[in-house]
């Protein structure tokens, strides 16, 4: 095998214990969210730490294969997708510990009733299988799956569009949930920016594999 491909291999690898962190993050702050975990919720941020380091480290090792091997073909298309995808899982694992702040700074505990109504868990829930199959679809090189994200997007757009009125209504019949109301509106905010990062993901996925530049060009869109 020649050096250029070990490195590159070792790069996926690195990529997808990446991938497996942040979706831990995504997992524990939902968790924190039910459950009140104060403590769980620190764990996510002090972890944090740990995602912005495998950014920095993959940054680096694709500008070294870059400086050192001159990459071509599919070897190029896989380092120019391992930036971007990187850097869109670096954003997830912003939103997880954003996720976690709210649960540290909030005084009480979520309303149950409200979780229900706002459909944020199982938003939350598709968000996450949504990651996980970015991953798997990178892992296998499988475009299809790749191109499935495209579509299930719309559930998280969904439940974000339905959101405001449905917190608007709360905010109105009980006033004294005002901040949590509002902090739950902002964890939908940020659950629906999972599924643009999966998007982008899901597009330098078949960059990658298949040489077909999807951004700006509506194909996406056109759920291909």
């Amino acid at each position: 095998m020649a050096p250029i491909e070990n490195e590159i291999n070792a790069t996926k690898k690195e990529l997808i214990n990446m991938w497996l962190l942040v979706q831990s993050q995504l997992n524990k702050a939902r968790e924190a969210m039910v459950k009140f975990d104060k403590d769980l919720a620190r764990e996510v941020l002090v972890k944090e730490k740990r995602v912005n380091s495998f950014e920095l480290k993959i940054d680096r090792d694709c500008e070294n294969i870059f400086a050192l091997h001159c990459p071509v073909a599919v070897d190029l298309r896989f380092l120019l997708a391992a930036l971007k995808i990187n850097t869109n899982l670096e954003r997830i694992g912003d939103i997880a510990a954003g996720v976690a702040k709210y649960v540290i700074e909030t005084s009480v505990n979520f309303d149950s009733a409200i979780l229900e109504s706002t459909s944020i868990l199982s938003m939350y829930d598709e968000a996450i299988n949504i990651l996980v199959d970015t991953r798997v679809a990178f892992e296998n090189e499988d475009t299809a799956l790749a191109r499935s994200i495209f579509k299930r997007d719309e559930i998280l757009d969904a439940v974000n569009r339905n959101a405001t009125q449905i917190i608007s209504d709360v905010i109105k019949t009980e006033a004294t949930g005002l901040n949590e109301a509002l902090f739950m509106l902002s964890i939908i905010r940020k659950l629906e920016r999972i599924g643009d990062q999966s998007k982008n993901i899901a597009e330098e996925i078949i960059f990658y594999v298949e040489a077909k530049i999807l951004k700006h060009s509506g194909a996406s869109k056109a759920k291909l």
